[in-house]
């Protein structure tokens, strides 16, 4: 018989409790610090917290747009179906494109992955959502170009795609965003749906 912790309860409480022992949480706001924590308890890496990045305004603005029902938009599937429905607080609608039909035409037209033609089926719903970009690096981008064209605004902007072609770059390009909307971002390569999900889940409640 192999002896190893079986209480739920239990290795719930101690695993925030070795997070907050081992991560250096001192630069960011209580708000902002149970997101991180949130966020690290996705992935596993209490070194994640030097790698952070967010508007001093994110997670005001990121709780407000869920308080007042606004949708949710995710470049993925992974980032959607990880978004526990049940804390949402206003039953926010969640949205992913990625399989709508017309997406692969999308594709085709602009020279781009599905991941990215995805987004333009959002160009007009935009309005005050709260957009969450876990997977796909062409997808930050191309958000980020629709807003220069002019596509209707977000509230917040969770952008931490994961990867080794494109993903540092297009955090940089989130972080200075001309349209200074606010964002939550992991600078380099570091990123993942997980870690995109556990970002809402912990806009959207106050537990831990």
């Amino acid at each position: 018989m192999m002896t190893y912790k079986k209480s739920a309860e239990e290795i719930y409480r101690e695993s925030f409790e070795i997070i907050r022992t081992e991560s250096d949480l001192s630069a960011f706001s209580p708000r902002l610090a149970r997101v991180v924590v949130r966020m690290i308890h996705a992935c596993g890496m209490t070194d994640l917290p030097q790698y952070v990045a967010a508007s001093p305004t994110a997670i005001e603005v990121g709780e407000m747009a869920l308080l007042a029902g606004k949708p949710i938009y995710c470049d993925a599937n992974m980032v959607a179906n990880g978004i526990t429905r049940s804390r949402l607080p206003k039953d926010n609608e969640v949205i992913c494109t990625l399989n709508d039909p017309r997406t692969v035409e999308l594709a085709s037209r602009f020279g781009t992955t599905r991941s990215a033609a995805a987004l333009e089926l959002w160009r007009e719903k935009l309005g005050g959502s709260v957009v969450v970009i876990g997977n796909a690096p062409t997808a930050l981008f191309h958000l980020l170009e629709m807003l220069e064209d002019g596509a209707q605004q977000p509230s917040l902007i969770i952008g931490v795609p994961v990867g080794f072609v494109g993903a540092t770059e297009s955090k940089v390009a989130l972080e200075t965003n001309r349209q200074n909307i606010p964002y939550l971002t992991i600078r380099g390569r570091r990123g993942g749906s997980a870690i995109a999900a556990a970002a809402v889940n912990a806009l959207a409640s106050e537990e831990e």
